[in-house]
């Protein structure tokens, strides 16, 4: 214990003698630090901002895309490519034992005006259980009425974001707006629940229901959709996308290895491929900073080295008095670890600084974690000690004799 106080107590010297040479080897530790604290930060602040806007897309929630795919001379071979439909919805509910509701969804970008104001916003079509399954909250007035539904009555429900744009502060419950050519009296409006996963805002919409849209906003023939969305207990995602797809084949006449006009997609499989992502960039964000470490530790190696060579005498006087050469290695370990270790705070420091500039540019509740924070100080240490060996060992392997002799 005592050989290490003392190791230490030297580190500190020496540094202190050198300091604006042992601050300038810091330097180059710092950019590394700073890079692993900074990546450590975002990937946690970006896995919860990820998972809670896919959370915001619902709750174990299926998607039936439509999909373009290549014709074909013979009939069935791709399917039909007729695109999804009500019948679809209505099979899947029907059908599938691992969903518990089901909603169909279309929707198009226009121009909406009301008496005060006009902007352009997404109109969509859906049916009664479009709310429950996308988890939209009404927090106003009230969803539109099954019979209001079979008599494609025009009512609709607004986002927050649309109702700012179109009645400011005003209550937009019973208030009429213009879709196109046709009016449109509000009856309800969403809670917010800010951007998707895809960056879209879930708050700047109109939602109807989808016979009204489809015979005032954007007709299309049989019925079609763009999208089919169900709704699965926990733990029945993987059943229920299987099921679908089966369905979904049959009904479509996909012949079996051919190319499906459609595509089932999972909450978890869109979290899945998201977290692919993040990984990914959090690898190359990491390969960045072990170089900016590599090369960090390579300077305070060097710097080392000229001082085992400048400090011959000193370490021939300490061997003389009766210094043993793992003394000489500690104090030489010690102030590389030293050395890297002010670079390691400096490092945190900046991070700090650009984890909260990049907090307010972002939006996120980005901070300087523990895990960041604790990473950051064992990276610059481990790199100070790794780095530190072959000067140390230098050191500890001068004869005390020809150390003496040196001016």
């Amino acid at each position: 214990m005592n050989s290490l106080l003392t190791a230490l107590r030297l580190a500190f010297r020496a540094i202190t003698r050198s300091a604006l040479r042992s601050a300038l080897t810091a330097l180059g530790i710092l950019v590394g630090v700073a890079s692993v604290a900074i990546v450590v930060s975002l990937g946690r602040a970006a896995t919860e901002q990820v998972g809670s806007r896919i959370q915001s897309l619902g709750s174990n929630v299926i998607y039936v895309f439509n999909r373009s795919v290549a014709k074909s001379g013979a009939r069935g071979a791709a399917g039909t490519g007729g695109g999804l439909t009500e019948g679809d919805a209505r099979a899947i509910a029907r059908e599938v034992p691992s969903v518990s509701q089901v909603t169909v969804y279309s929707d198009v970008g226009m121009q909406v005006s009301s008496s005060f104001e006009n902007t352009r916003t997404k109109v969509v079509g859906a049916d009664v259980n479009y709310f429950d399954v996308r988890g939209y909250t009404i927090n106003g007035g009230r969803n539109w009425t099954p019979s209001e539904e079979l008599t494609r009555a025009k009512v609709c429900l607004i986002g927050t974001t649309a109702a700012g744009a179109l009645f400011e502060n005003m209550d937009p419950i019973g208030q009429t707006l213009r879709v196109g050519k046709h009016p449109y009296r509000v009856i309800g409006t969403l809670a917010s629940k800010g951007q998707s996963p895809f960056g879209t805002d879930q708050d700047d919409r109109i939602v109807m229901p989808i016979g009204s849209f489809r015979a005032r906003v954007a007709p299309s023939p049989g019925r079609r959709v763009e999208m089919i969305m169900a709704s699965a207990p926990p733990g029945s995602e993987s059943a229920a996308v299987r099921d679908m797809e089966a369905l979904m084949s049959q009904r479509h006449h996909i012949a079996e290895g051919a190319e499906a006009d459609f595509r089932v997609r999972s909450q978890a499989g869109f979290q899945k491929r998201q977290a692919e992502v993040l990984n990914i960039l959090s690898v190359l964000l990491l390969s960045v900073a072990a170089i900016a470490l590599f090369v960090g530790g390579v300077g305070v190696m060097n710097i080392m080295l000229v001082s085992v060579t400048e400090r011959k005498r000193e370490i021939g006087i300490r061997m003389a008095i009766g210094a043993r050469a793992s003394d000489i290695r500690a104090q030489f370990l010690a102030e590389a670890a030293a050395i890297a270790l002010f670079g390691g705070v400096l490092g945190l420091a900046l991070a700090g600084g650009l984890t909260f500039a990049l907090s307010a540019a972002l939006g996120w509740d980005l901070q300087l974690s523990r895990d960041a924070i604790l990473t950051g100080l064992a990276t610059s240490v481990v790199t100070g000690l790794l780095f530190g060996i072959w000067p140390a060992a230098r050191a500890a392997s001068l004869e005390p004799i020809e150390a003496l002799r040196h001016e």
